[in-house]
């Protein structure tokens, strides 16, 4: 190693990963669904110039204002492999100072975490893939095969102006790419002290959000009307909160409760899961939200006057549902809705499922034993989405592997756009160490 570079090592990836994950925190990137916010381009340029300070030549795309993305690819040693990509988004949901213990964009550091919006979802991955391949490309050292670098914009209201943009208009910016990691998946679920579970994401939920509007008669408010639309609404809306769908184990979650069932050493009943997510602390949402399809009202709008009945109520539903059962969801929103209510996507994308096999799955499971003796790495089902929807119309198979090594004690799931968002400092240094092992044996 040469004396500059020998200097230059004396920063690893775990000495600089807290700061980087912090700096980002500090970059409002608030995504309010619309181009009201501030925007990604600060973030944006953030990452370039990391990159570029270790020799790689970062491209920024801006696909509306403010709205950008970096990308970057990294020559691995053979070319003729295919190519790796790692993708994350530097876009948050918004957050409102008031509630929060510590200032949602101010990255500090405390009870041994880093504090703010983005801590989990998902300027931790952003950092440690920073941190991880700063320190790769400082050491001399390259990947085995050509890894591609993308760091997104407006993943939160559907990657329409990042990764969508992306792959419809420079798909050879991804040209080789056969597999994918991104967010939600390789953190921890501690069984006891024998057995720590890393959950990898297989399979996502796919999504439809809705608008429903009803149209009544408009009149005054003193009089009697039987065809009130907020009267309608609402009883439908109420029907679809309330409904419970039907259990459908997909390939994802039946192989999630087969690892669980082996390490609590009981065969789990997915009909029956009421004392198992119980025991499962801050991953039982997520879990609990895998085993069917679900449709959560999320807004109401009617009238502008006390004394009018409007004679137009809306209201909108974030509907999510398992691979392979969009047809029967719709069917089962139809049913309940009733024909006074009439139903329009918002947004809508699929769902996504893949099996848990391959070299890059003996990858993982090889670097999370490697720093975690006791890790298993198993298949799950994530009831959210990601960009992954996006790079898998290219082909590329996606997996959610943002290690994580997490105290059992934490809220995991309660973190994503959550209040008081944080991500432990040892969790940080514990991904990067992985991440380094999986990118050399990739």
């Amino acid at each position: 190693m040469s004396e500059s570079n020998s200097a230059a090592r004396t920063t690893t990836a775990e000495d600089e990963v807290v700061d980087l994950c912090r700096d980002l925190i500090r970059i409002d990137t608030s995504n309010y669904g619309d181009h009201s916010g501030p925007g990604e381009r600060a973030a944006a340029e953030y990452v370039a110039e990391k990159l570029a300070e270790v020799g790689l030549e970062p491209q920024i795309f801006e696909s509306h204002k403010g709205r950008a993305s970096t990308v970057a690819r990294i020559a691995g040693e053979d070319p003729s492999r295919p190519a790796l990509l790692i993708h994350g988004h530097t876009d948050v949901v918004p957050a409102n100072a008031d509630d929060w213990t510590h200032h949602p964009f101010s990255g500090e550091i405390a009870d041994g975490c880093v504090w703010g919006r983005g801590a989990v979802d998902m300027k931790d991955m952003d950092a440690m893939t920073l941190a991880v391949v700063r320190d790769m490309l400082r050491s001399g050292r390259r990947p085995p095969r050509d890894i591609v670098l993308a760091f997104l914009a407006d993943e939160e209201a559907g990657g329409v102006y990042g990764a969508r943009h992306l792959v419809d208009r420079h798909p050879g910016l991804f040209e080789g790419v056969t597999e994918a990691i991104g967010e939600v998946g390789g953190f921890s679920f501690t069984v006891n002290e024998d057995v720590r579970l890393y959950l990898i994401e297989t399979a996502q939920k796919g999504m439809h959000w809705m608008r429903l509007t009803v149209d009544g008669t408009a009149g005054h408010g003193s009089m009697t009307n039987t065809d009130n639309a907020i009267t309608e609404l609402c009883e439908a809306v109420g029907r679809l909160g309330r409904h419970e769908f039907p259990v459908r184990v997909t390939k994802s979650v039946r192989g999630f409760l087969d690892e669980l069932g082996d390490a609590l050493g009981t065969e789990l009943d997915p009909e029956d899961m009421e004392v198992t997510l119980a025991k499962l602390g801050g991953i039982a949402k997520i879990i609990g939200a895998t085993l069917r399809n679900t449709a959560a009202p999320t807004m109401l709008g009617a009238g502008y006057k006390v004394n009018v009945i409007p004679g137009q109520a809306t209201a909108h539903v974030d509907g999510r549902f398992l691979p392979g059962h969009e047809e029967e969801f719709l069917a089962d929103i139809d049913r309940i809705l009733g024909p006074r209510v009439k139903r329009e996507d918002v947004h809508s994308d699929k769902a996504l499922e893949t099996s848990f096999d391959g070299a890059l799955v003996e990858a993982m499971q090889a670097a999370l034993k490697a720093e975690d003796p006791i890790a298993r790495a198993v298949p799950y089902c994530l009831s959210g989405g990601t960009d992954a929807k996006s790079f898998d119309d290219l082909g590329i198979r996606c997996f959610g592997f943002a290690p994580l090594q997490l105290p059992p004690e934490l809220d995991f799931a309660g973190m994503f756009h959550g209040v008081d968002e944080r991500v432990p400092v040892d969790g940080l240094k514990f991904g990067v160490r992985v991440l380094d092992r999986f990118l050399a044996n990739c």
